[in-house]
């Protein structure tokens, strides 16, 4: 789905990513962690065409992405940012039906706007539908945005979509955290893949087929959910002491500091 090769980025003399091979593949979620500044949301642009590298190649299903046109893009994937400046009066429903503008031309279809209802139903936010987006809590902001995005990808077609995921939990409780990162879960096909920058290892533990750590720019380690958690790449990337729990009754490791 999608193929970096050799992708680095950089701001005049800063080099924000080194050299990096990576490929995401279809039906797989990917969590991104690693320090601040380490480089999780400018891979993430980069994934997104919001930023071009600035040495080697990205390929979204074998086409350079920065050559598919922004319509046709649009489709294909959605991104959910961990900030959005709004300037401008719009309810809640309009901002979620921003994502099927790639949809219609004026004006959208009855189909639409039962999408819209149904998506905010389904996040808990179908009672903030008229209110003011500005008015919103970071919490309620991000559920509208994170309708956007499945707004935005829900299509008839059978060619491969992407969600990006930049940080989406930060502002929610511990339910919203698991009720948004299990639809993106749930959400997974065989022609879909979610890429989501995460700060908890043990919800990416929980939810990631794969997790990728980067540290100073750095692809530093890879780590799937078949093997055993490298524990010792706590200290290496976060340089903090951490053990390992296990726990039966879900067959997965718990972080502990």
């Amino acid at each position: 789905m999608i193929n970096l090769k050799q992708v680095c980025f950089s701001i005049k003399q800063a080099k924000l990513l080194q050299p990096i091979d990576l490929v995401i593949h279809p039906n797989e979620f990917v969590v991104i962690m690693g320090p601040n500044g380490a480089g999780k949301s400018t891979l993430l642009k980069l994934m997104s065409g919001q930023l071009k590298a600035t040495q080697g190649e990205l390929l979204f299903d074998n086409f350079p992405i920065q050559q598919i046109d922004k319509i046709s893009l649009a489709k294909k994937r959605a991104v959910l940012s961990q900030h959005y400046e709004i300037s401008f009066p719009l309810s809640a429903k309009e901002i979620v039906m921003m994502g099927r503008f790639p949809y219609f031309k004026h004006l959208p279809s009855a189909k639409d706007k039962d999408l819209v209802k149904s998506l905010m139903e389904q996040l808990g936010v179908s009672h903030l539908m008229e209110r003011s987006y500005v008015t919103l809590s970071g919490g309620e902001a991000q559920k509208v945005q994170m309708c956007r995005v499945l707004a935005q990808l829900k299509n008839d077609s059978n060619e491969n979509s992407l969600m990006l995921l930049d940080e989406p939990v930060s502002h929610l409780d511990i339910h919203y955290q698991h009720l948004l990162l299990g639809i993106a879960r749930q959400w997974l096909a065989p022609n879909k893949s979610v890429v989501a920058v995460l700060h908890d290892i043990n919800l990416a533990l929980k939810y990631a087929d794969r997790i990728l750590f980067l540290k100073n720019g750095y692809l530093v380690n890879q780590y799937t959910k078949c093997q055993s958690f490298p524990i010792d790449i706590i200290q290496t990337i976060f340089d903090v002491s951490a053990i390992s729990i296990d726990l039966p009754s879900s067959q997965r490791q718990w972080i502990a500091f």
